[in-house]
């Protein structure tokens, strides 16, 4: 099965939820007229990720401009219980998109945010959220970590979606877990603009087997808005170059990477070319080695019996394994 896939690299109005969507909605009709069937927007897109901000947080001590910070920043992020979440919905369905968005979330019930992607059907709305389960280093001020419960991976008319986040993907069992789950497209939002993750990308594809779509922002400081300026007065112009870059089955690059303006990753990709990768590789098949090793996940759902893609009709839940 062929499809296009499109990543957008860009830039959020930062820690503005409102007009983040806004932006979010006019990108997404952009692509759509593009006949993409699946658009990927970076890690925390909505509201924004906050590159060079330290919260007032050092070792033994915080401020109270740096926990004001942080209300402003809870109060702009993604409620899935709210119109937030029913507005990105919307969208999927007039513009018979799959849409997969980095966004930081909370939830009211408590004052602890996430790193979440949603993963959103034209069809069925939400099919389901991953939360990092492990923020990376001053991350961890703001972002509390998940459980396995949302490594998981979701049949749908245009493959198996699932994924990791930024340096979750550096995380070898993480990586496993999708694997373990049969994914074909690897969604991978992120905030790492280093070159070197382009590499990062093309060894996931060949060990999973699998097409690997890595997003990330386009980010400037100029873009910060002139209240945040003396937060990253210290930073460099270019905070996050991007590298957004789409990877075959077989590690080869197939769009980007691309560095250093805002943009979207326009590719199509066939879905028969993970099967004929696995002539010769298949980490949960010839080369699992199930005699010597054996692998567990707490928490994560086993995996449950579906339905083939092709035999999937619109009114029919797509399988979250």
């Amino acid at each position: 099965m062929k499809l296009k896939v499109c990543l957008i690299q860009d830039s959020p109005i930062f820690f503005d939820k409102e007009k983040t969507i806004d932006k979010v909605e006019q990108l997404t009709k952009k692509y759509a007229k593009q006949d993409c069937k699946l658009i990927v927007f970076p890690e925390s897109f909505i509201p924004g990720y906050p590159r060079g901000f330290s919260f007032g947080a050092t070792i033994g001590s915080r401020t109270n401009e740096g926990r004001n910070l942080y209300l402003e920043y809870y109060k702009n992020s993604i409620d899935i219980k709210s119109e937030d979440l029913q507005r990105l919905e919307k969208l999927s369905k007039s513009q018979d998109v799959y849409m997969v968005i980095g966004v930081t979330e909370k939830e009211n019930t408590h004052g602890s945010l996430y790193c979440s992607m949603l993963y959103i059907s034209p069809t069925d709305g939400l099919l389901g959220v991953h939360r990092k389960i492990k923020p990376t280093g001053s991350e961890r001020i703001i972002w509390s970590e998940a459980d396995g419960k949302s490594l998981v991976t979701y049949q749908t008319k245009i493959g198996k979606l699932g994924g990791l986040i930024c340096w979750e993907n550096y995380m070898p069992l993480a990586r496993m877990a999708m694997y373990k789950k049969g994914i074909e497209i690897y969604i991978a939002p992120t905030a790492d603009s280093r070159e070197e993750w382009t590499a990062t990308m093309q060894h996931i594809a060949l060990e999973g087997r699998c097409f690997v779509l890595g997003c990330n922002q386009f980010f400037t400081k100029s873009m910060y808005p002139d209240k945040y300026q003396s937060l990253v007065q210290d930073e460099p112009e270019n905070m996050c170059r991007g590298g957004s870059v789409i990877v075959s089955p077989l590690g080869k690059l197939i769009a980007g990477p691309l560095f250093d303006e805002t943009g979207a990753l326009v590719t199509e990709i066939d879905l028969e070319e993970i099967k004929s990768s696995k002539l010769d590789f298949d980490v949960i098949g010839h080369y699992s080695r199930n005699d010597i090793f054996q692998f567990e996940v707490l928490k994560q759902p086993e995996i449950e019996e579906e339905k083939t893609a092709n035999n999937n009709t619109s009114d029919e839940k797509p399988q979250r394994t």
